[in-house]
């Protein structure tokens, strides 16, 4: 690997907040070898001048599927590197995947960011259906290596059964919490993170003074109790276009129950919460993007949005396609899933007061509007209106990603024995939360792609993702 040195930049702590004008970082070996004033170059080291540079960590998309699709992987992978996403937790998987991993046979293009965590298929009806099969499910992921199991279309049984397997062998259970679960026992008892609030009504329905509002709600996908042939495949299949916008699933009912918790909702009950889940140490993950493109799936500022010359016309055509089912909800009943994705702004903003550690997501690839690398873009917006300071947004990006993973030796900070998974920024981040959209290089293990070479990897993926 070559050697790399960046000369007299400004390094963001991304602990305190502080700068470091007048900074050196000298990268060997994929990793960063000093950081301070006046260092001098090794023989041969490219040597870059960054006197006009804000260094921080690389972006960390901690929710994402990347490597779930058919086809077009390897131009995801890259379109997040060229957007500064050097990190990704991979949100659902299998056990193939898994062995690859563990074989050193999973291939990753050279400008991809990092796979940070992977587990296995995700947990559903149809592989915890009884306590023993959930155990099976969670132990047969374990045992092929998964670095966490996944929560998706569940009972609550079988959510706290697939929990207690889970923590009994060391490996978190992260995802949706399924409708009906005591919320409050799950963090309890050591749920690590929650996914896009819950998904469905998810804590907003503890957010209130009606007790009942939790407990009255049903399990809105339906799914048979015994393997029938070929139903992995069709499960897949199930979960693709439940991918593309789960509120298409919601009936009638379901959407007069999150009514009643809109309008039951309390800010001192939501802080509360807040602060049970940040004692208990459960992580949320907002994705408010997802919840955005999902809620508000016929707005017609998607269709117009440049980024999409990256997507292929399939992809198009599916996401036009959500857009017409979306039609069959009423003027009511979209404004009330209007109203409860703004009430996930103030969820942001008060679980981010009580204390609530959260981590920058996007469920890209594969849900409607959202385009790999400029999702996560758009989430840094979203946070930033529901009223998340900017040092707090960048640690989400960054260091909270490397406490979450226990990787802070690793990742995270810049310091020496570090990554180099590394982004340039043109102007300070801690001033204003749009300076994190102002790329001007990224350096994956060591490489520096620089902000020509980033628009030239951009302009190749033009329709090349999807």
């Amino acid at each position: 690997m070559s050697t790399l040195l960046l000369r007299d930049a400004t390094v963001v702590d991304t602990r305190a907040g502080g700068l470091r004008p007048g900074t050196d970082v000298l990268i060997e070996n994929g990793r960063i070898a000093a950081v301070g004033p006046g260092l001098p170059a090794p023989p041969g080291a490219e040597v870059v001048q960054a006197s006009a540079r804000y260094v921080v960590p690389g972006y960390n998309d901690m929710h994402a599927h990347p490597l779930g699709q058919r086809a077009g992987v390897d131009a995801t992978l890259e379109l997040m590197l060229a957007h500064g996403i050097t990190g990704f937790r991979q949100m659902h998987g299998d056990l193939g995947l898994l062995r690859a991993r563990a074989a050193g046979t999973l291939r990753l293009p050279a400008a991809s960011p990092a796979l940070l965590a992977l587990p296995g298929p995700l947990l559903t009806m149809l592989n915890t259906a009884t306590p023993e099969a959930a155990a099976t499910a969670v132990r047969e992921q374990v045992t092929a290596g998964a670095d966490f199991v996944k929560s998706a279309a569940m009972t609550p049984d079988g959510f706290f059964d697939a929990q207690a397997e889970a923590l009994r062998l060391g490996v978190p259970i992260v995802g949706h919490l399924p409708a009906g679960l005591d919320v409050v026992r799950a963090s309890k008892l050591g749920v690590r993170s929650v996914e896009h609030f819950g998904a469905g009504l998810g804590v907003l329905g503890c957010c209130s003074g009606h007790d009942e509002i939790p407990a009255t709600g049903e399990q809105r996908l339906r799914l048979p109790s015994v393997r029938l042939p070929f139903m992995d495949r069709i499960l897949a299949a199930v979960l693709r276009r439940i991918v593309l916008n789960p509120v298409q699933l919601n009936k009638p009912a379901d959407l007069a129950l999150l009514d009643e918790a809109i309008h039951e909702y309390d800010e001192g009950h939501a802080h509360r919460l807040g602060e049970r889940f940040a004692a208990d140490g459960t992580w949320h993950v907002p994705t408010l993007i997802r919840q955005k493109t999902s809620k508000l799936c016929d707005d017609p500022g998607f269709p117009a949005d440049p980024d999409l010359r990256y997507m292929t016309p399939a992809t198009r055509r599916t996401w036009d396609g959500a857009v017409k089912r979306f039609a069959r909800f009423t003027p009511a009943q979209r404004a009330t899933l209007a109203a409860s994705h703004r009430l996930e702004y103030h969820l942001a903003r008060t679980f981010d007061q009580a204390g609530v550690r959260m981590l920058a997501g996007t469920d890209s690839s594969g849900a409607v509007w959202i385009v790999p690398g400029a999702g996560l873009h758009d989430e840094i917006d979203l946070l930033a209106e529901a009223g998340i300071a900017p040092l707090r947004l960048l640690q989400m990006l960054t260091l909270n990603a490397a406490e979450f993973l226990d990787a802070t030796a690793t990742m995270g900070t810049v310091e020496p024995g570090r990554d180099a998974d590394l982004v340039l920024l043109g102007a300070n981040p801690l001033d204003d939360t749009a300076n994190l959209h102002r790329v001007t290089g990224v350096i994956r293990s060591g490489t520096l792609y620089p902000e020509q070479r980033l628009t030239a990897m951009k302009d190749r993926l033009v329709r090349t993702v999807g």
